[in-house]
């Protein structure tokens, strides 16, 4: 496991988000405080506002994307489209893995019930789960997308 990675799990299995933990592992390389950083990524966990869409890792991985990458000035279609490849790349990537890249799909769990959040809490599976994803999004940011 690299460190990025350890940092990742390590943030996950404090509290945060899937994707404030992908974030947080790219600090360094990011630039930006770290309360910053969990600010801007706070909505995004489980599916985004807890809809359960696109895995919180991934929405963390597109962040670190674009912001290493991103289009940032009004004309640069060079950026914009590198960083659409990267981001599809990645995506494409943890689908492989993983078979799915949206958060109810991967979890099998409703976590818009009351419900479903407490089973989520008390079984481990999840977080098992959980910590998976987040570590494999890192793994796959690093080695196939940004080759750091």
């Amino acid at each position: 496991m690299t460190e990025r990675q350890k940092k990742a799990e390590a943030a996950f299995l404090k509290g945060y988000n899937c994707a404030q933990s992908v974030l947080l592992a790219f600090n360094e390389d990011i630039g930006i405080e770290d309360e910053t950083l969990l600010r801007i990524s706070s909505g995004f966990g489980s599916g985004m506002g807890r809809m359960q869409e696109t895995c919180g890792a991934l929405t963390g991985g597109m962040m670190v994307i674009s912001y290493l990458h991103g289009k940032h000035k009004p004309v640069d279609p060079a950026s914009k489209e590198r960083s659409i490849e990267m981001i599809s790349a990645f995506v494409k990537a943890f689908r492989k893995k993983h078979k799915q890249a949206n958060c109810f799909d991967l979890l099998g769990l409703d976590l818009d019930t009351e419900e479903g959040r407490e089973r989520q809490k008390k079984e481990p599976s999840f977080k098992k789960k959980c910590t998976s994803y987040v570590t494999d999004a890192v793994n796959i940011l690093e080695r196939e997308i940004l080759q750091l």
